[in-house]
């Protein structure tokens, strides 16, 4: 299988950029020992569909390692790492499939490419792979005992396939788990959404107003940073229970109607389509910054700004200019999609530990309890992700108390 990749000369760019964030991933490194002995995926091929980035690497380099046969494409046509890709198929024969700035079509292909190749088990984020695996190649269902996924956005996909009876194989809800969400969510959207505002556009936030739409744990991380970096944070909410949460934390709250006109940075984080539409492009002030760090690309209305605009232009890398018939003008961040993908690295290696330590235990759950599991979606359990916590402790020269026989009994006790 021929991989389909950006340039092979790349190679030893990404094998560097991999070796340096290994370093900050003693977790999955550990498990990756542990897959070296055990080899619990021997015989099996797993598709994974994850962003192409130096963490992604470790992760699948760590599957191999557990004697998977890995094949490989991009959830995102915009955050593949070329560099990576090459190192992955040069260093490490895995067939790759994805380019940075792929069409649509091309991102397409490689998804179909992945599934004609028959895997067992399928690593997910944002759903596509599972998706396109039931609406295209149901004929290959039969074999796959089971999948991951990583996103809240991609797990909404997937509740709604099995609230509908269409999903036919179990799926380990990674997100779910705490070492995921409290985590990955928060401290690394947090501060990689961050960080690709500040690369694509170097604004200082100190004194702007940032409208973050949407605070479940991904909205939280970046109210918190832009605090910490002097922004005033406007929190907009669709759910009175975290915008109350918002209020009470000490960020002012208010409908996207009334924040649009007092905005400088707009950043959603909500998974949910034309967060920022029509109505409030239209009402925001000249030089006003737009950026998505939810999965899809739908949540800013770019149509609608496309409409609107008489004139749109190319200001900087990863940041469009549309001029407005008044003359203002607005700033799109990396075509709308995940701006700490598009212009940044994502996520911080030593965060994505976490999350991939997730993805590797979830994988290795399925072979040893698909049998156990019905199809739908299913969480890791507990004992796992206070496993996954405990190394972390330990990798970072720190340690927790235990519960002594006593204090156990006292809890379970009703007396």
């Amino acid at each position: 299988m021929k991989p389909d990749i950006r340039d092979p000369n790349l190679a030893e760019a990404g094998a560097t950029r991999m070796e340096w964030d290994a370093r900050q991933m003693p977790v999955l490194q550990s498990i990756k020992d542990r897959f070296c002995h055990e080899k619990p995926f021997e015989d099996l091929r797993i598709g994974v569909c994850l962003h192409i980035s130096t963490k992604t690497a470790n992760l699948v380099t760590a599957i191999k390692a557990g004697g998977a046969e890995p094949i490989v494409c991009a959830s995102n046509p915009l955050s593949t790492q070329d560099d990576v890709a090459a190192s992955l198929v040069v260093h490490h024969e895995i067939p790759v499939f994805a380019k940075r700035g792929e069409d649509a079509d091309t991102f397409r292909r490689h998804l179909h490419t992945v599934l004609e190749a028959k895997p067992d088990i399928l690593l997910d984020d944002g759903a596509d792979l599972v998706t396109t695996a039931h609406l295209s190649h149901r004929q290959h269902l039969e074999r796959v005992i089971g999948g991951t996924e990583e996103t809240t956005t991609g797990i909404s996909r997937l509740r709604s396939m099995a609230r509908e009876g269409a999903l036919t194989f179990p799926v380990i809800a990674v997100n779910d788990s705490r070492t995921k969400h409290l985590f990955d969510n928060r401290f690394g959207t947090g501060q990689s959404a961050l960080d690709g505002v500040i690369r694509a556009t170097n604004l200082l936030i100190a004194g702007k107003t940032v409208v973050v739409c949407g605070y479940g744990w991904c909205g939280r991380g970046v109210a918190s940073r832009v605090r910490g970096l002097g922004g005033h944070v406007v929190i907009t909410e669709v759910d009175p229970v975290p915008a109350l949460e918002a209020a009470m934390e000490g960020y002012r709250v208010m409908p996207m109607e009334e924040a649009a006109v007092v905005g400088d940075l707009f950043i959603t984080v909500t998974g949910n389509r034309s967060v920022v539409n029509r109505d409030h492009l239209a009402a925001m002030k000249d030089g006003a910054v737009l950026a998505n760090a939810g999965h899809f690309d739908v949540e800013i209305d770019l149509e609608a700004l496309d409409e609107l605009a008489v004139a749109r232009r190319p200001a900087r890398p990863f940041v469009e200019e549309y001029t407005l018939e008044n003359n203002r003008r607005l700033h799109v961040l990396g075509e709308g999609r995940l701006v700490n993908l598009v212009a940044g690295e994502g996520h911080p290696a030593a965060v994505m530990d976490l999350s991939f330590a997730n993805q590797a235990l979830a994988a290795e759950f399925l072979v040893k309890r698909h049998e156990d599991l019905t199809p739908g979606i299913h969480v890791l359990p507990e004992e796992i992700d206070r496993d996954i916590a405990g190394m972390k402790l330990e990798s970072m020269g720190l340690s927790c108390d235990k519960m002594t026989s006593d204090q156990k009994e006292y809890l379970d006790s009703w007396e």
